[in-house]
């Protein structure tokens, strides 16, 4: 298993998790992203996810090596999905252990945020009525405001 990988199949918490489990882990979190059915009033089908699977790994293990950098003792996995996923589907993991809870938590947090930052992933997303590329200007009509 790597640790950071673009998969293409479903995901699989336990395998993750398993890896980053030690014997000087006090905690562990998991956080799993899941394709949702309604965002802001709008109805999603299904997503469709794209990479630079090359790049998109390499992003990954910066980011895990950010994290070990910041938080010492943290072991991490990050695992995205490609291709297409429907309502409830996961997107994403990313499995943290550290010796505290304070700094898993934190480092996962981390984590999802710098992965929205620069690994080259991109979503569409595919409605009753229509699909779109998904970035951070989407404007959703009853918000009328910038989200993803």
């Amino acid at each position: 298993m790597k640790p950071f990988e673009i998969v293409e199949k479903p995901i699989e918490t336990q395998k993750y998790t398993d890896y980053v489990l030690h014997a000087g882990a006090g905690a562990v979190t998991v956080f799993t992203g899941h394709v949702r059915e309604w965002t802001h009033g709008v109805r999603t089908l299904y997503l469709a996810y794209e990479a630079y699977v090359p790049m998109a790994e390499k992003k990954l293990a910066q980011i895990g090596a950010e994290m070990e950098a910041k938080w010492p003792g943290v072991k991490v996995a990050i695992a995205h999905r490609i291709g297409e996923m429907h309502i409830s589907d996961i997107a994403v993991l990313i499995a943290v252990s550290s010796p505290h809870r304070k700094a898993a938590y934190e480092a996962n947090e981390y984590a999802i945020e710098r992965i929205k930052e620069v690994v080259p992933i991109w979503k569409k997303e595919i409605w009753e009525d229509g699909e779109e590329w998904i970035g951070g200007q989407k404007k959703y009509p009853e918000k009328g405001s910038a989200e993803q």
